[in-house]
């Protein structure tokens, strides 16, 4: 199965409900494009929709559906990629729970950040604590 090889490490330490979603997808979009980067976004686009990064791995989200703004997108427009995502942040969701993951996550200076500051100071963060987790494996 191309999914167990291709794994990200962020979501081999996510729940298997995550691994499950990128794996079927992942092995799915390999039958039917091929493997490589379109099969990756492929599952990655699957997984946003019913799970958000959490530092170094992916935890379900309270509500299924798309995460940012290129992961509302549908077709063609959304396979051009002219919309930045937000590296799998729930953008669309309430600042009260981006203000509770930012306290999970020690984000400093949370408390007086605008909603789209909690977003870019979430993927900081989850940049850091997914490249210490590879440094520490």
């Amino acid at each position: 199965m191309p999914a167990r090889e291709d794994m990200p490490s962020t979501i081999q330490r996510s729940g298997r409900k995550a691994q499950e979603t990128w794996g079927k997808t992942h092995d799915s979009a390999v039958e039917q494009y091929g493997e490589g980067e379109r099969a990756h976004r492929t599952a990655f686009s699957a997984l946003k929709h019913t799970h958000e990064k959490v530092g170094d791995h992916w935890e379900p989200k309270e509500t299924k559906g798309p995460s940012d703004a290129q992961a509302e997108k549908k077709g063609a427009a959304a396979r051009r990629g002219t919309t930045p995502t937000a590296e799998g942040v729930n953008a669309n969701a309430t600042k009260k729970h981006l203000l509770d993951v930012a306290r999970r996550l020690d984000i400093p200076g949370r408390s007086s950040m605008t909603k789209d500051e909690l977003v870019d100071a979430i993927m900081k963060a989850n940049r850091r604590e997914s490249a210490r987790a590879l440094r520490s494996q």
